[in-house]
């Protein structure tokens, strides 16, 4: 998973995969007409899905929002080995949790990623790869691109990190006002 994200997802269209979502993506859109792809891995400390986080995801697929490209689960044994794990069947009881995704592979997500997401997590722990076009920011991106821009950074920010920078601006606005 490259940081420069239109070219991951040409990787995944050039592939010549003719099935999945990457014949989807070929099928639906223009490769010029695609917003920026993200992805995420969300750890689970003790391997505690709840599927809280699912009905929302889908909402944001069936809304236009963002298009699932690769949506992988991993476990991490206690041990440290790393392994992926079948969408359809989460908890391993034998019935389909995520049906809706089953199939969701755009081929970005091999197994190198699902090694390199483990070397994060927690022994003990699982998370969910997911790898998303911003289906929103599509027309915007592709304005840019089609205006000579291209993009040459990206980032997040948590949210964690941005409450901290509030607090601390509260402070020194406190301490400035008491001085």
């Amino acid at each position: 998973m490259s940081n420069d994200q239109d070219s991951g997802a040409e990787t995944g269209a050039e592939t010549g995969a003719e099935t999945g979502v990457a014949a989807d993506i070929e099928e639906a859109t223009d490769i010029e007409e695609m917003g920026p792809i993200d992805y995420i891995v969300v750890e689970f400390p003790g391997n505690r899905m709840t599927g809280e986080g699912m009905p929302l995801l889908v909402d944001l697929v069936e809304r236009g929002i963002i298009r699932v490209l690769d949506l992988v689960f991993v476990l991490k044994d206690l041990d440290g080995s790393t392994r992926g794990m079948a969408i359809a069947d989460l908890d391993e009881d034998g019935e389909l949790d995520l049906a809706i995704f089953e199939g969701a592979s755009s081929g970005l997500i091999g197994e190198d990623e699902i090694q390199d997401a483990g070397t994060v997590l927690e022994p003990g722990s699982s998370a969910g790869i997911l790898v998303y076009e911003n289906v929103w920011a599509g027309p915007f991106a592709s304005a840019l691109r089609r205006g000579g821009g291209q993009l040459v950074a990206s980032g997040r920010i948590p949210v964690q990190a941005l409450l901290a920078a509030v607090d601390a601006a509260e402070a020194r606005e406190s301490a400035e006002s008491s001085a």
